[in-house]
């Protein structure tokens, strides 16, 4: 495994297969959605020269990128002989998306590109801050009951997901009711900061291995002995 792990109560053989089977339909929800969700907010923010937007719907092809890696993981034979895998698949592609936005809001800021009306962004957000939380919870709990890193770690993105629906959702709001087009790109970088903080998290989790409470957050972080 590429984190080490407390042990509780086993799991049955039974039980574990229900659980894995269950984190894949999991990722299969989130991978359909955040497909159809980048498809909208990608050309609406293009559309309309939004910076969040735009990072919005990358930050979903990071979401789709994410579970694909824990799909993959759990469709293996041993899928903790995957998890370091699918973890760095997980941190790299927070990265991506935190370059790319970063570049794009400097853009906007300094005027290059300047953010215009999207209604479409605005209800694409909202249903997003609904629907993330859920498949957050779940695959969350699942993880932790299984005691996987990854499908903890692709729990955490989908939960960054939402914050970033609260983000750009404000960032909208703002630039078409009130004209502050700097909120825009100013929200596109509160992606940066949770894409970045997630994507060290991630890439932590593969290159040493930490009890799965301190990936949860439910203790202190040790000092990591690296592989």
């Amino acid at each position: 495994m590429s984190a080490a792990i407390e042990l509780g109560t086993p799991l049955s053989t039974a039980r574990r297969l229900s659980l894995q089977r269950r984190v894949r339909w999991i990722v299969a929800a989130t991978i359909s959605y955040n497909v159809i969700e980048a498809i909208v907010a990608i050309s609406a923010g293009t559309i309309a020269s939004s910076t969040a937007l735009v990072g919005f719907g990358l930050d979903s092809i990071v979401e789709v990128l994410s579970a694909a890696a824990v799909a993959w993981q759990f469709a293996g034979r041993d899928p903790e002989a995957r998890e370091r895998t699918a973890l760095k698949v997980i941190a790299v592609s927070f990265f991506g998306l935190a370059l790319y936005v970063t570049v794009d809001a400097v853009l906007a800021l300094t005027g290059i590109r300047e953010p215009e009306h999207s209604a479409v962004g605005i209800i694409l957000a909202a249903v997003s801050l609904a629907v993330m939380p859920f498949l957050s919870l779940l695959e969350r709990h699942t993880g932790k009951e299984l005691v996987s890193a990854s499908a903890i770690a692709d729990s955490k993105q989908t939960l960054v997901c939402s914050y970033l629906s609260a983000a750009v959702l404000i960032g909208l709001l703002l630039s078409t009711f009130f004209g502050w087009t700097w909120a825009d790109p100013v929200a596109g970088l509160v992606v940066v900061v949770f894409a970045v903080r997630e994507g060290l998290e991630a890439w932590r989790g593969d290159a040493c291995k930490q009890p799965v409470s301190a990936l949860t957050g439910e203790r202190e972080v040790d000092t990591c002995a690296c592989c």
